[in-house]
C-alpha cells in the first residue's frame, strides 16, 4: 500500500514539471506534436527506471557513510558521498548513451525527430532531480526506489503528451499574434499546473 501511494504522488502530487518545474526545456521544446513527446516520454521513463535503482544500490552500499562496512570492518568509517553526483550523472548518461544507440538502431524516424533533445536526457533535471530525491527520502529497497522512478516517469510523460495534445489543437484556432508559439505554451503550462493541484486531496 505504501508503494502504490508512493507512485500515485510521484504521477499526480509531486509530478516533476508542474510540483518541483524539472525537465522545462525538454518539455517545452518537443510537446509540438503528440508522437514526438509520446518517444521522448518513454525514453525517460525508461532511464528514470533503470537508473534509480542503479544508483540506489551505489547509494546504499558504495557512497554513503559506513556503506563500505561489508567490504571489512577497516572500511566501516569509510565516506564516499562527495561522489554522489558525478556517478549518478556518470549512470543516467551510461543510460542515455544505451537508449540512443537502440532508438537509433530500431526507430530512426523517432531519432531524427528527437535529434538533440534526446542526448540531452542525460542532462534533463528532472531525472538527476528523481534521483537527488531518492537519496534525500532514503528509501528501504531498490523496489521502492523503481516505484519512485516509474511513477516520476510516468507523470513526465503524462504532462509532456498532454501539453503535446493541446499544442496540436492550437494549431487549428485563432490566437492573437502576440501569444502565439511559446506565449501561448507558458500560459497552458500555469494553467496546467493550477491544474494537478487539484490532486493534492488525493488520500490512499
Amino acid at each position: 500500500m505504501e508503494n502504490l501511494n508512493l507512485f500515485i504522488r510521484s504521477i499526480f502530487i509531486d509530478n516533476m514539471v508542474f510540483a518541483y518545474f524539472l525537465g522545462m526545456c525538454s518539455f517545452l521544446a518537443v510537446s509540438k506534436n503528440v508522437k514526438t513527446a509520446f518517444g521522448l516520454g518513454v525514453a525517460v521513463c525508461f532511464v528514470l527506471i533503470i537508473a534509480l535503482p542503479v544508483c540506489w544500490f551505489l547509494n546504499t552500499y558504495l557512497l554513503q557513510p559506513g556503506a563500505l562496512s561489508w567490504f571489512g570492518e577497516e572500511y566501516a568509517t569509510a565516506d564516499l558521498s562527495f561522489l554522489g553526483l558525478i556517478m549518478f550523472i556518470a549512470v543516467i548518461a551510461a543510460l542515455v548513451q544505451i537508449l540512443e544507440m537502440i532508438i537509433e538502431r530500431y526507430a530512426p524516424a523517432l531519432y531524427a525527430s528527437l535529434g538533440i533533445f534526446l542526448p540531452l536526457i542525460a542532462v534533463n533535471c528532472a531525472i538527476l532531480g528523481a534521483v537527488l530525491f531518492m537519496q534525500q527520502r532514503d528509501f528501504s529497497n531498490a523496489w521502492t526506489a523503481t516505484v519512485y522512478g516509474a511513477g516520476s516517469g510516468i507523470g513526465w510523460l503524462l504532462a509532456i503528451v498532454s501539453l503535446a495534445a493541446i499544442r496540436e489543437r492550437l494549431d487549428e484556432t485563432k490566437i492573437p499574434a502576440p501569444l502565439r508559439g511559446i506565449g501561448i505554451t507558458f500560459i497552458i503550462t500555469g494553467l496546467m499546473g493550477i491544474a494537478f493541484m487539484s490532486f493534492l486531496g488525493i488520500k490512499i
